[in-house]
């Protein structure tokens, strides 16, 4: 019964759907448990919340990831289960502490100053929790000063910076150069993203890693997080 449940959460994910009344990619579904409750059900029947993660959410979003690569998805399809994740995460979070389940390491994200786009830093953000990372979401339009302020705060384990402009994405070389100056770049790793920016950016600036989207973002954090250890 546990593995069937579980099942339906991860084919729920791929199908984008939060509540019963949602359609789906597939036909006849409405009316059908959404993410939503499905996760619910999970939690009421003690199911354990590592596999709901593990084998429901992640792995659901592993298949989204498969196919907008191949071009099967495209963004509207994407944001429609990040958006099941995100709201499964909600109900899941309580429940994590008690369940002695440690995070992977912190990500704190912020989309630089004067740059209000944050579609694509959201949808890294709940990718990373789905894939068990505790992130700090501080937001869009973001300061240098309050960033640097946030890193040694947060103490994060990985920065993500995010810009959709190419005249604010330079932000992003100003905020490393404050961490520098601030001395703490040492002590966290950095990944960009967003629609102007590249590899070979990320390297001129002194970034760490890039994340061509989000699901490349949590595989780049991944790997500097193992680099790390």
């Amino acid at each position: 019964m546990a593995e069937d449940l579980i099942e339906q959460i991860k084919e729920n994910v791929v199908q984008g759907r939060v509540t019963k009344e949602d359609e789906g990619m597939d036909e006849g579904m409405v009316g059908k448990p959404g993410v939503s409750e499905l996760i619910e059900m999970a939690l009421e029947q003690g199911i354990d919340v590592h596999d709901v993660i593990n084998k429901g959410l992640t792995a659901g979003m592993e298949i989204v990831g498969e196919k907008f690569e191949e071009k099967e998805y495209y963004i509207p399809d994407m944001l429609a289960s990040a958006e099941a994740v995100g709201i499964a995460m909600e109900i899941l979070e309580p429940y994590l502490a008690k369940s002695g389940i440690e995070s992977k390491g912190k990500v704190l994200v912020a989309t630089v100053k004067e740059d209000l786009h944050d579609i694509g830093k959201n949808i890294v953000s709940i990718l990373l929790r789905g894939a068990g990372y505790t992130v700090k979401d501080i937001g869009n339009d973001i300061a240098i000063d309050i960033i640097v302020e946030a890193v040694r705060n947060e103490k994060p384990q990985v920065l993500g910076l995010s810009a959709l402009l190419t005249s604010t994405m330079m932000y992003m070389r100003d905020t490393i150069q404050a961490l520098i100056d601030n001395g703490l770049r040492n002590d966290v790793k950095i990944i960009i993203g967003g629609a102007p920016v590249s590899e070979e950016f990320a390297r001129s600036i002194g970034a760490d890693g890039y994340g061509a989207d989000g699901f490349d973002a949590v595989r780049k954090v991944e790997e500097l997080l193992a680099s790390k250890s």
